[in-house]
């Protein structure tokens, strides 16, 4: 078998759809595969205008509408060569018909269960609104000015989703603790704030058990952790804290700091600013810190506006 056997049975036997289409669209060679892909012989594509917009050196996507196999999609792709001493454009096509609608199929799924996931959310959210209405209401503050954050930082998509499931569940834990401590009025004893501080390892407790597609439950038992190892259950350092905890633990205390609690009046949004900045890159984050000083400062971020 001669070199131009050999490569004649190549193309015949290429899983891919190749054409031959000279530079007024016109086709002048095709392959077995092309023939079964549209459903026509070569004598009905030779001679032919081709009909597809042709792009050198770019992937795109072609409908075509077949008589044996109807309605498929397939990748395009576009080089020029010469050929016959004439240029000329090799055209393949890959049928990915399938591909997408398996494609579909996973993106319906994940849909799915994302929305699964966001009702398990909200199903926990409302027992803890029941019993502490002021962590609901908390948690939903956190969760705007957090997702704030991350966007703003650009983080890929999935981080963001990561933060604001996080940011909903960060306190659910204290549906452990003592309705006597949450709703204590005046100041806090050291045992008091010791079982608070059990709060975040409670959280950990209750979400570990879903099998969501983010560390939910990581990021939950971290937000109190600080950068330099003072921060709580773990006493985790700045490197081994999850970037989502470090956003979450700001927009925590910005919110804390300018509420209301049980146990004290607000101290006002200047003074919440005032914590992170005196205390950044020592116990917060300081990009995060930057990002959510600008947001109040320069965007008139606000816990209350839509």
């Amino acid at each position: 078998m001669d070199d131009k056997e050999v490569f004649r049975n190549i193309i015949d036997k290429n899983p891919d759809a190749i054409l031959m289409v000279n530079k007024k669209g016109i086709v002048s060679f095709v392959n077995p595969e092309a023939e079964r892909m549209f459903g026509r012989t070569t004598e009905e594509f030779i001679g032919n205008f081709f009909g597809y917009p042709l792009e050198v050196g770019k992937t795109g996507e072609i409908s075509i509408l077949s008589s044996m196999k109807g309605l498929r999609t397939a990748e395009m792709q576009v080089v020029e060569l010469m050929w016959h001493h004439e240029d000329f454009y090799l055209v393949t096509l890959r049928d990915i018909t399938g591909h997408n609608i398996v494609k579909k199929q996973l993106e319906k799924s994940t849909e799915k269960l994302k929305t699964i996931f966001r009702q398990t959310v909200k199903a926990l959210v409302s027992a803890a609104e029941k019993r502490d209405p002021y962590t609901a209401g908390h948690q939903q503050k956190v969760a705007k000015l957090a997702c704030t954050i991350a966007d703003r930082m650009d983080l890929p998509e999935n981080q963001k989703e990561a933060v604001g499931i996080s940011s909903i569940l960060h306190d659910i834990g204290k549906i452990y603790v003592p309705d006597a401590i949450l709703n204590k009025i005046g100041g806090l004893s050291d045992a008091d704030f010791d079982a608070i501080k059990t709060h975040p390892q409670f959280s950990y407790d209750i979400v570990k058990e879903i099998d969501f597609p983010w560390p939910i439950a990581n990021i939950v038992i971290q937000h109190h952790e600080r950068l330099d190892g003072s921060g709580y259950p773990m006493s985790l350092r700045d490197e081994n804290i999850l970037l989502e905890a470090k956003i979450i633990g700001v927009a925590d205390v910005v919110e804390a700091m300018s509420a209301d609690r049980p146990y004290r009046v607000s101290l006002g949004i200047d003074k919440a600013l005032e914590e992170i900045v005196n205390n950044k890159n020592k116990l917060y984050d300081p990009i995060v810190v930057d990002i959510c000083v600008k947001l109040f400062m320069h965007e008139n971020f606000s816990f209350t506006q839509n």
